[in-house]
């Protein structure tokens, strides 16, 4: 190879003209003012902290009133939800909650998961173009819109119409379902490898031990709803023409499917298209790649969407408070076929009128401490999620 040498007049001047920090730094101005963007955007970001600071403080602070004051008998086994005469019996609220909160995924999983599917795995680029700002339309309809279609729609048309028989049947498969799932689940710990370390053994029988328990009350609740309904008419319930939770649950869980189906599209989207065409090059059907390659690839996103489906169910409240069924006051029930009231319909309820609640005791103070008691569920809830999806999330 020729010898190229660079002269040294050349070395020279670029020794000379090297790059500096105060160089690069440009002229003065242009600092004050990055420094001057940055405040404002530190500002933004401190405002909000603050903001939500002060929401936690309040309701703290109100909710400790109630926490303090109040005799604890008077808010479980009290049967009812009455606080204008003094008896706070949460079982109500909670139960109400969970009941739409579980009928309302129970409709939004399924069919957003399988809509994200669709739209991520199948649909062509023009279908999808269409299908997908559809369904996102559906995400800004009206709670308010949605309360009525649940109330004059659902309740007359859909729950009055399945029965004690139709229950029986929706019953007997959430049981067969769960049972398949917590039998497939144990069958899997039963052909790891044994040398397992005995925490891990002992976490995965006291797993599998509250999963049994969760079923026994499964099978407990599918029979006591049907035997609650009116015995004279056997073939229907007595359904409340003011409504009833489940009614309520299912528009719920209509409000929640386009959040479920946009999240875990973009969950199953975010998955290489190489881990596709690697399982196709193995010989692996269309469904075998979707099922056993994308959806494992993407579980940490599809996690996060049912989390953020759950939150949006437990927190909504126009919905539940015109097709719930119940006013600001309700008896204790386990039927998703009798109204009732959810913590935020409870809120609601209680909270039209401020100025009369204020005279009633505790009355005003509950509110604070029913609100306290959904942050701390949507907070734990959050936090769960969380650990959950950073175990299982696959970086690529």
């Amino acid at each position: 190879m020729a010898n190229i040498s660079i002269p040294p007049t050349l070395v020279g001047s670029a020794r000379r003209e090297r790059p500096t920090i105060e160089s690069l730094a440009g002229p003065r101005s242009r600092a004050r003012k990055e420094k001057f963007i940055r405040s404002i955007f530190f500002s933004a970001a401190l405002v909000s902290i603050a903001i939500s600071a002060l929401i936690v403080i309040s309701l703290v602070r109100e909710a400790s009133v109630f926490i303090f004051e109040i005799e604890w008998a008077q808010t479980w086994g009290q049967n009812g939800w009455f606080p204008r005469t003094g008896t706070y019996d949460m079982p109500t609220l909670l139960v109400s909650s969970l009941i739409v909160t579980v009928v309302a995924m129970l409709v939004a999983g399924p069919l957003g998961l399988g809509s994200a599917i669709y739209l991520s795995e199948y649909a062509s680029r023009r279908t999808r173009a269409f299908l997908k700002p559809v369904l996102e339309v559906l995400a800004g309809v009206p709670s308010v819109v949605l309360g009525f279609f649940a109330l004059f729609f659902i309740s007359p048309q859909v729950i009055e119409r399945i029965g004690r028989n139709g229950w029986w049947v929706i019953g007997a498969v959430m049981v067969v379902v769960y049972v398949l799932l917590v039998g497939g689940w144990a069958r899997r710990l039963v052909k790891r490898d044994i040398e397992t370390p005995i925490a891990v053994q002992l976490k995965r029988v006291a797993t599998l031990t509250v999963l049994v328990a969760t079923g026994l009350v499964l099978i407990w609740w599918v029979n006591n709803v049907a035997g609650s309904s009116d015995v004279a008419s056997p073939d229907f319930f007595s359904v409340k023409r003011s409504g009833q939770l489940a009614a309520a649950a299912v528009g719920v869980g209509i409000l929640t499917i386009p959040l479920v189906a946009s999240v875990s599209e973009d969950a199953l989207a975010s998955v290489p298209d190489e881990l596709r065409t690697a399982s196709a090059g193995l010989g692996a059907r269309k469904f075998t790649t979707t099922v056993q390659v994308v959806l494992p690839a993407a579980v940490s996103g599809i996690v996060a969407a049912f989390i953020i489906g759950i939150s949006r169910a437990l927190g909504e409240t126009m919905v539940v408070f015109m097709a719930g069924g119940a006013a600001d006051a309700a008896q204790f029930t386990s039927s998703p076929f009798d109204g009732g009231l959810t913590m935020t319909a409870g809120m609601a309820s209680l909270a039209t009128g401020t100025d009369n609640v204020v005279g009633e005791g505790l009355t005003f103070q509950s509110l604070y401490f029913v609100g306290l008691v959904l942050f701390v569920l949507t907070l734990a809830l959050n936090i769960a999620a969380g650990r959950f999806v950073s175990r299982v999330r696959e970086q690529y």
